[in-house]
This record gives C-alpha cells, structure tokens and sequence, in this order.
C-alpha cells in the first residue's frame, strides 16, 4: 500500500529496515503502524517454515524462513540459530539498507510521563545520526540533545564526537531480567521513565539488549552477529549479549561509539523463568570468564575494518574461551562462517574502513 502523500515523510525511510524475529502472527504491527508504515520490513519466521505467518495489510515486507535461509546461504546456514530469537541476524545480513532497527514481537508503542506514544524509531533514528563520547563523560548526558551542551571543563579537542554505530534503547513494564532476577522478583515492574541518552564510556562493557535495537549496517553490521543459540546449543538468551560483546570491544577499538537510554518502548508479556533458567543456567557460570575475556580483549593495528576485527576476535574466542567449553571452538567456527557468508552477500571484497568517517550531523 502506497504511503498516502498527505503523510510527512519520515527520516531515512528510504535508507532503513526494520528486522522482526517471529514465531507467530504479526498482529502488535498495528499499534505501530502510526511509525512502522511507510518503512520496509525483514521478518524473520522462526520454528515451523510450513506455518504462516500473517502481516497486517498495508506493511512493506519480505519474510524468510528456515527453508529460506537454507537456500540464500547454503551449507553457511549452520551459523543462523534454530528456534531462538538469534536468527534475527539473518534479517540485517540480507538488507541493503545503511540503518537496522530491530524489534520484538511482545514489544509496543510506550508512553512518555505527559501521556503521549513514543515514536521509539525517530529516537534510535536522532541516536544514530549525533555523534557519541566514548572518551570523556558529559554529567548532562548526551550534549548534542536540545536543551544541553557540553559542560564546563569537557575538552574542546572531543567535542567534535564520533560516529555513532549503535542506539541501546530500554523497557517500560517487563524488564530484561535474567532468570534467577525473575524468580526472587516475579511481579517487578520497570516504572521509570529516564529522560536521558548516554554513550557508553570506552573499555566499558554492557548487557545489549536486541528488542529494541537500532544500529548503523555499514559501520558496524558485521559484528552484529548474534551467535550460535537455541535448538542444538547448550545455551539461550546470550545471543544479543554475545553480539553486545563483541560490538563493544570493536566499536572500542575503530573509534565508534555506542548510545542507551531514550528511546523505551512497552515490553508486554514476561517470558517463563523457569525456562528461561533451563537456556541460561551454563552462561550465567560462563559469563563469569566471558567478561574478563572481553574486558582483555585486543585487537591489532591492522584490524581497519570490522571484518577484519571480527575474525581477529573469533580467533581468541577460539584459543582462551575454547578450554572453558568445547561450545566456545564450535562459536568461533561459527563467527568465521557469518563473516564469509556476510561477504558473499554483501559484495564485501573492497572492504570498508572508517579511516574515512561518515560525516555525522547533530540530529535534535
């Protein structure tokens, strides 16, 4: 359905896709039509590929499945996860589009304290297109949102910023709580809305969260790798952490920068716990070397591109997390095979470096 010309035109409608994992209809997409209409949608089916999937009318969209994927990337296949949310990941590798803004299919429009719906992709969208600090912390947050500057004694040398890769954006309701959190606080609710975007300080991790995600594909696209999970692994529920990871470390290393905060969303229906427990429990005793992994993690001077990083960084996967678990070997396997099959898709043979930034404009 044609987008009516009475409409204003949105930003980037023409330069962004917005990737959905699913196992079931896509009925939430109505309460975000007012945002989501005039852009083009990847949908990821999950499960079952003989089910249908049911799109409400009037969305742009393309929708795959295993069978799908199975044929697009051939033998490559084996690096998309099976039933788990990580065979998102497919969906940023076939767009062509320089943004991403990825969503869940529980999540919806939320509502700032003056009552009004919040467009979350404009947010991601303004995120995305200032620049970040990673080397200098504003106490007023991030400088370049009106209302707010650089305060007294931030270095003019930095206050030109750097691009921004990535946009973390958080929950109203259900918060992203991991499986024992849950059980000890079953009915806790996130009720707070905070009315502020930071940009993650360099050689500090972080959880990513992927429901309400937006990053830019040419700067960073190929770390947004969300790993080997679900059906056949022995863990869950780290796919966008794992990704969050290894964005972090690069962006790090490349003079990127990554945002959280603004914009929320409404985060619906809160996963079983004791199952969620049951795909977590070997990560959250994993997580504990995982970190200082990552938080020791080096890149070399010829890592330039993020492919190049990537394969630098699947390589120590393989050599220190691989005596944690044989997982580990299989993962960095798994890392190598995305990166070619990424390539091959995406004509990367003259691979991009940011020696030469985007140019950057401070979005208010």
């Amino acid at each position: 359905m044609a987008a009516s010309s009475s409409k204003p035109v949105p930003l980037l409608k023409d330069e962004l896709d917005i990737v959905i994992p699913t196992i079931r209809n896509l009925d939430f997409l109505e309460m975000w039509r007012p945002f989501f209409e005039q852009y083009h949608l990847i949908i990821v089916q999950d499960g079952d590929p003989t089910k249908v999937i049911k799109v409400p009318e009037g969305f742009d969209y393309e929708l795959y499945n295993r069978n799908d994927i199975n044929r697009i990337l051939g033998p490559k296949a084996s690096c998309i996860s099976f039933k788990d949310s990580a065979c998102r990941c497919f969906g940023y590798m076939v767009s062509k589009k320089k943004y991403i803004y990825t969503i869940d299919d529980d999540c919806f429009v939320a509502k700032d304290p003056t009552g009004h719906d919040i467009n979350a992709l404009e947010q991601h969208i303004k995120n995305l297109l200032s620049p970040s600090t990673p080397f200098f912390f504003n106490t007023l947050y991030d400088p370049y949102r009106d209302g707010a500057d650089f305060v007294r004694g931030y270095p003019f040398s930095l206050r030109e910023g750097v691009p921004t890769a990535v946009s973390h954006g958080l929950w109203l309701n259900i918060p992203d709580y991991d499986a024992p959190t849950q059980l000890v606080k079953p009915h806790e609710r996130n009720t707070r809305f905070v009315d502020a975007v930071l940009t993650i300080p360099k050689g500090s991790l972080f959880p990513m969260c992927g429901m309400n995600l937006a990053f830019n594909r040419e700067l960073i696209g190929p770390a947004m790798y969300f790993g080997l999970m679900g059906d056949g692994q022995p863990i869950g529920r780290y796919d966008d952490m794992w990704a969050g990871w290894c964005i972090k470390v690069i962006c790090d290393h490349l003079g990127l920068g990554v945002k959280t905060g603004l914009p929320y969303i409404w985060h619906s229906k809160a996963s079983n716990p004791f199952v969620n427990l049951k795909k977590e429990y070997k990560g959250i005793f994993w997580q504990e070397e995982i970190i200082p992994f990552f938080q020791a993690a080096t890149l070399s001077k010829d890592a330039t591109s993020v492919q190049k990083c990537y394969i630098e960084l699947s390589k120590q996967v393989k050599e220190k997390l691989g005596t944690v678990d044989p997982y580990f070997v299989k993962l960095a396997d798994a890392m190598v095979t995305w990166i070619e099959a990424w390539d091959e898709l995406n004509n990367s043979a003259e691979e991009k470096t940011t020696e030469n930034k985007a140019p950057v404009a401070a979005a208010k």
